[in-house]
């Protein structure tokens, strides 16, 4: 089937299988390898990439449901040259060990803190929720770390959150 999206902002017209995902094509036919093969099942988010704006598991979303759509991966925060505040901050806090799932990291970061509304720790129902520790750990549960950098994970976050 051929499908047209943009990627980072370049269009892109390909033929493909109904059957690859999106990390597929992103990795193998895009030559973006900047969202990692984790788990290949949706439970690490090492794969995680913003389509139109909100977070996705790109293992898991079909390369031709995503027709027209809008893909941002890590390789597309930065710009003009200069890093995306969550990629400063993470260098900052040293929110990172072996860097494996700091891509996944970061675009889930960032299509977090575009997320509004309660969570499941949010104890104030009524207005926007404060972005605390608590909660940057709740909205960025489905991110897994093996080296156990959370805690500057967080801080990182806060960091530009404020």
């Amino acid at each position: 089937m051929e499908i047209t999206l943009e990627v980072n902002g370049v269009p892109h017209t390909v033929v493909v299988d109904p059957r690859i995902s999106l990390l597929d094509l992103l990795r193998e036919r895009l030559e973006l390898t900047g969202s990692k093969k984790g788990c290949d099942h949706g439970q690490c988010g090492a794969c995680t990439v913003l389509i139109d704006g909100r977070r996705a598991l790109s293992c898991l979303a079909l390369a031709v449901a995503q027709e027209g759509s809008e893909i941002t991966t890590v390789e597309g925060l930065a710009g003009d040259g200069q890093l995306h505040p969550l990629q400063a901050a993470f260098l900052e806090h040293d929110a990172l060990q072996c860097g494996y799932c700091t891509p996944g990291q970061l675009c889930s970061a960032v299509g977090m803190l575009a997320e509004r509304g309660p969570s499941a720790v949010t104890e104030e129902l009524t207005g926007e929720p404060e972005l605390t520790a608590a909660e940057i750990r709740e909205r960025m549960s489905g991110n897994l770390c093996r080296c156990g950098a959370y805690p500057n994970i967080v801080t990182a976050i806060a960091a530009v959150a404020r």
